[in-house]
């Protein structure tokens, strides 16, 4: 998933826009998604932990948007998606108290990688029934962020080639999420009282402030190049995730 160029081409002719570097990005994410599941298991009395978490996703999101304008090979890309999200998920269960009915991110992103796929290669009309069948696919199956997390990579996609296009998208899609979550009122122990504030400006924060909608904090990552194309080893890339669980389990377990 990661550039060792700038200057490479994309396979579908537009090149992605924002920040390409997704080596670092993926090391960011993966702290990020760290410090939110150890939100959950280890210190479950700070939730702020897990507000923090909220810009793990977006980031991953671009990180497959940017993988799938480079790859050689998508096939080859959703069987590493497939393989380390099916090892991964005895850990997720372990570590996160879940049950295999409720799937690790991989399968979210496999996904979407699909119809993401035939959107772009539009055999059989597939530019319709794929992205639909993946909608579709994530209720049923339980997918990490349903739906609404494929329909994002679709909309992610979409507007790849322009920084104006990815940031429109993202304000709007996540004040949208946001609004279906509870409020945010404090943050370590600072209370938000934009409550008292005049109208727009409490309607505004009000919007902002929200669960989910911490993961606009991400943007500037996304959109702002690093001017480092170094390219992270694919194996390590993909390790990090189950190892990271390894880890939250082995820590819950010895200081339970």
């Amino acid at each position: 998933m990661s550039l060792s160029s700038s200057k490479t081409l994309s396979r579908a002719g537009i090149r992605p826009a924002g920040n390409t570097a997704t080596g670092t990005l993926k090391i960011i994410a993966l702290f990020l998604m760290l410090t939110d599941h150890a939100g959950k298991m280890l210190f479950p009395n700070i939730p702020e932990l897990r507000l923090i978490g909220r810009l793990a996703f977006p980031i991953y999101a671009w990180c497959l948007i940017v993988g799938f304008s480079y790859t050689h090979s998508v096939v080859h890309y959703m069987l590493r998606l497939l393989l380390v999200g099916l090892i991964s998920q005895p850990l997720y269960i372990v570590a996160m108290n879940h049950t295999w009915t409720q799937p690790n991110i991989f399968l979210t992103l496999l996904i979407g990688l699909g119809g993401l796929w035939g959107i772009r290669e539009k055999r059989w009309f597939s530019y319709l029934w794929a992205p639909a069948a993946a909608l579709i696919l994530a209720g049923v199956l339980g997918a990490d962020y349903g739906w609404k997390g494929v329909l994002f990579l679709f909309l992610l996609y979409a507007v790849r080639g322009s920084r104006t296009g990815i940031a429109a998208v993202m304000v709007a899609y996540f004040l949208f999420w946001g609004s279906y979550y509870s409020q945010v009122t404090s943050f370590f122990g600072v209370p938000l009282s934009y409550g008292s504030l005049p109208e727009p400006f409490r309607g505004i924060l009000s919007a902002f402030f929200r669960t989910e909608t911490f993961g606009l904090l991400s943007l500037p990552l996304i959109l702002i190049p690093f001017g480092s194309y170094r390219k992270m080893p694919l194996w390590l890339s993909y390790a990090l995730y189950p190892a990271h669980l390894g880890l939250l389990w082995l820590a819950e377990t010895l200081f339970r």
